[in-house]
């Protein structure tokens, strides 16, 4: 079992930069798979990032690549999403999420795979 929970959202400007923080509970950290995904309003879940749980390989949505860095810290059971260059259109809701998988470098990218969730945090960037 692995507890989620999303930190770091807030009301920032285009232009701006912010670092989500997802801190996880449970034994069973080190050997989950990670991503970030985030959801605007009256749109579906849309996938932003995710890491394996080696740490070795990431991925990226095409929308935000350039712009956004995943990392994890194994000792902190924490994942972080930097988001560079902030956009309008970066506004949602933002979500951790989990796996445990035990496939040390492999990513998931769609909704489906992942078992565990954190409850969001808002972002808004004003322009």
């Amino acid at each position: 079992q692995v507890q989620l929970v999303e930190s770091g959202g807030g009301l920032l400007q285009a232009g701006g930069s912010l670092t989500l923080s997802c801190a996880a509970s449970g034994r069973n950290f080190n050997r989950c798979a990670m991503a970030w995904f985030r959801q605007a309003p009256g749109k579906e879940r849309e996938f932003v990032a995710a890491i394996s749980w080696s740490g070795g390989n990431r991925n990226y949505a095409d929308s935000v690549k350039g712009r956004v860095t995943i990392s994890k810290d194994n000792a902190k059971n924490t994942v972080y999403l930097r988001i560079d260059s902030l956009k309008p259109e970066d506004t949602a809701v933002y979500y951790c999420a989990a796996r445990l998988t035990s496939l040390s470098d492999v990513y998931f990218v769609t909704v489906g795979p992942y078992d565990y969730w954190g409850q969001g945090t808002q972002v808004t960037v004003s322009s």
